[in-house]
Order: structure tokens, then C-alpha cells, then sequence
């Protein structure tokens, strides 16, 4: 990597890692909230799901601003929010104080895909290694932030806990402000040396803008993302649980919780369940590498239907593999690598079917996909849990995996 690439790659693995951090610490606050506020379940995850909605709302707006007014003032001011948000979040004096604080967490992060995948896929040469080490970091951050906050909660009350998380935010928006690097660098887009601009000021020119970027190929992509994230948000949000009822038979009961944290407040997140999941989320670090390299060996969409046949197949083994400690494990290690390792090749196609002067909003599309319509994983997942069994949830998510990989599988075999 040249000296830009590497600038451009260490800030966007910051904020990356940030955004995740902050986005998997808030499970671990709603187990205090739901006993300092005295509230229900519903009513606290009611309140939680503003934030999360805004999260995937706000890509497109994202994604229009990060083209218009460069990616890295963008990012810059997404850290400097989500660190005031969570600063804000640490006064909150109710549920009602919650909900304002997380919304504008929801927003100020909601900007950060669009802006940081358009920024290494216009400015950075080497943009595979980039998405590689970018996806790594958000591993980092989605593995470390349920246990930053476990680890906080020992020695400090939530609210400082939450203004210690806070800082790394404002810090390092305050240091994008000031970081020096040329966001339009590839071939593609630096013809002549002069960067495309893109003028989006009315609602006319977003839809113009729109339709210029949805061509047969950038709508396949939307629906391959679309299905992914169906997929991560459904088996994010109940793998802990359904991993712990896996874990009973194999270690006689309940699952217990162990490690030098058992007494403390965030004892209950830190069962031998937790220890499993963090464990999958760690081996996603290594999947988003092999990931990345991949999408420079090979060409992107036919690595991505490659990582869908295998999480089509993992969804089915699933089950069948829980009978036994190392078999779970097995699945559970091949379930984290394929989940994350997919992504850096996910976004190597999105770049692949899209113009350079609309990257920002191409990836705000995908990212509403993925985040926002992806959510409703979780609501169906929930849903067939309620009401069926295990073994059928898992048929759920190879279904989602399975719809990916046949739109994946007329990319690789059609023209581009």
C-alpha cells in the first residue's frame, strides 16, 4: 500500500470499529436499563429499535452527502456524533432520554457505510487489502463491544461507563478533521487528476440520480445484500440464545456463567454461550480477511455465490452438528468465517456494478438494504422461534442464503 492507501485504510478501520462498538454495546446496557428504569422488555426494545431503524434510514442520505461533500468531513462528523450521542445517552434520566440519545446515535452512524466504502473504493489502489483490514476492524469493534461495556460494568455505575465509551468517539472525529488525504485516487475516477463532483440539491436530481444507478446488475447486487441481511441480522440476534440451549444437554443444565467476571454485574452476559458467540465473532476477523484478499484473486461475484453456498450449507449443518461439543464448535467457527469473510466481496461487487460518482449513494442503498430492510431477520427469525423450533429457524436463514446465492449465480454466469 502507498502512503494514502494506508491513511485512508487506518481511518476508516477507526471508524468502523467504532460503529460496531457502540452498535453491540447497547444489548448489554438494555440488561441494566431494563432493572433501572423498571420497565418491560417490549417497552425498552421499542426504544431501542428507534436507533437501530435510523442506523439503515439514514444510508441514502448518507450515501447523497458522502458524493457531494466527501467522505471524510462525513466520517469525521458521524464519530464526533455517535461519541456526543453516547455522552448524551449518559444523562439520560429515563426510557424517553434513551430513545432521544440512540436516535441521534442511530443518525450520526446510519452516514458511516456509505462514506467510508466510497472512500476506499474511489481513493484507495490496493482496494481489496483496504476492505480486508476495514472488515477486520469492524469485527474487532462487534466482538470487543459487548465485552468493553461487561468490562466497565465492574468497577462503574452504566452512566460512566457510557461517558467512558464516549471518548474514543469525539476523539477521533476531532482527529478526522484534521487528517490529510486524497479521496479520489483510482484509475477509474482520477481521469485527468480531476475528481468527479455530483450535485444532488432537489428531489429531481435524487431520482435522476437513482435511476442512473439502478441498472439490472446494481438491482441484483441490492437484492443479494438484501437477503444477507435478512440473514446476519436474523442469526445475530439469536445465535446467543440458541447457542445456550445447545450448550445445556452438553454440560448438564443451564449453561453456567464462568471466567473472572461470573460475580460482577455483566455476569449473565458472560455464560459459556457468550464465551462461544464471542469466539464466532473473533473468527470473523480472519473470514473478512480471506475475504478481501479474495476480491483481488478473484473475481468478486463468483467469491460472493462461493460464500453463500457455503452459508447455505452451514444453515443446514447446523443443527445436526449441535449434538456434540466439537461439532458446535466446528459449525460455529465456520458459520463466523463465512458470515463476515463474504463481506469485503459484497462490497468489491456493489463497487463493481456501480459509477464512481455515485458510490456514496450506492452503497447508502445497499447499507438501507442491509441494516434497514435487514432488521425484519430478526422479526421473522423471532417469529418461527416463537412458534416452531430450532431446526426450522436454521431452514429460515439457508432460504435467505440460498435466494442470495441463485441472484449471485446470474452474475456469475450472465453479463455484466
Amino acid at each position: 500500500m502507498n502512503r494514502n492507501d494506508r491513511r485512508i485504510t487506518g481511518f476508516t478501520m477507526v471508524g468502523h470499529g467504532l460503529v460496531h462498538t457502540y452498535e453491540l454495546a447497547v444489548p448489554i446496557l438494555v440488561t441494566v436499563w431494563l432493572v433501572e428504569f423498571s420497565v418491560t422488555a417490549a417497552t425498552l426494545g421499542a426504544a431501542v429499535s428507534v436507533g437501530y431503524a435510523l442506523f439503515g434510514a439514514g444510508a441514502i442520505p448518507g450515501g447523497v452527502l458522502a458524493d457531494r461533500f466527501g467522505s471524510r468531513r462525513l466520517i469525521a462528523a458521524c464519530l464526533l456524533g455517535m461519541g456526543l450521542s453516547f455522552a448524551l445517552l449518559s444523562l439520560a434520566p429515563g426510557v424517553g432520554g434513551v430513545v432521544v440519545a440512540l436516535g441521534a446515535w442511530g443518525l450520526a452512524a446510519s452516514v458511516y457505510h456509505p462514506a467510508g466504502l466510497a472512500l476506499i473504493s474511489n481513493g484507495v489502489d490496493e482496494r481489496g487489502a483496504a476492505f480486508a483490514y476495514h472488515g477486520m476492524a469492524g469485527n474487532v469493534g462487534i466482538a470487543g463491544g459487548p465485552f468493553v461495556v461487561a468490562l466497565l460494568l465492574v468497577p462503574f455505575d452504566w452512566r460512566t461507563a457510557v461517558l467512558v465509551l464516549a471518548v474514543p468517539g469525539v476523539v477521533a472525529g476531532v482527529a478526522g478533521l484534521r487528517v490529510d488525504l486524497e479521496e479520489h485516487r483510482t484509475a477509474e475516477i482520477a481521469d485527468g487528476g480531476e475528481a468527479p463532483t455530483t450535485e444532488v440539491e432537489s428531489l429531481r436530481d435524487f431520482v435522476a440520480a437513482s435511476r442512473g444507478l439502478f441498472t439490472a446488475g446494481f438491482l441484483t447486487v441490492l437484492g443479494i445484500v438484501l437477503f444477507n441481511g435478512l440473514y446476519y441480522r436474523g442469526v445475530l440476534t439469536f445465535l446467543p440464545e440458541l447457542l445456550g440451549g445447545f450448550l445445556a444437554p452438553l454440560v448438564g443444565g443451564e449453561t453456567p456463567a464462568v471466567g473472572p467476571l461470573s460475580a460482577g454485574p455483566a455476569a449473565a452476559e458472560l455464560g459459556l454461550s457468550r464465551y462461544l458467540f464471542t469466539g464466532l465473532l473473533v473468527v470473523g476477523v480472519a473470514g473478512q480477511y480471506v475475504g478481501g484478499r479474495l476480491t483481488d484473486a478473484v473475481e468478486p461475484e463468483r467469491g460472493l455465490a462461493g460464500m453463500l453456498a457455503v452459508l447455505v450449507a452451514v444453515a443446514l449443518l447446523f443443527v445436526p452438528a449441535a449434538g456434540a461439543a466439537w461439532s458446535l464448535v466446528a459449525v460455529s467457527a465456520a458459520l463466523g468465517f463465512t458470515l463476515f469473510g463474504l463481506q469485503p466481496l459484497s462490497q468489491a461487487t456493489i463497487a463493481a456494478y456501480s459509477p464512481p460518482d455515485r458510490r456514496g449513494l450506492s452503497f447508502g442503498y445497499t447499507y438501507l438494504a442491509i441494516f434497514g430492510v435487514g432488521a425484519l431477520g430478526a422479526s421473522l427469525a423471532g417469529v418461527v422461534l416463537t412458534y416452531s423450533t430450532p431446526a426450522t429457524v436454521f431452514l429460515l436463514f439457508a432460504g435467505f442464503a440460498a435466494a442470495a446465492l441463485v441472484l449471485a449465480s446470474t452474475l456469475v454466469f450472465g453479463d455484466r
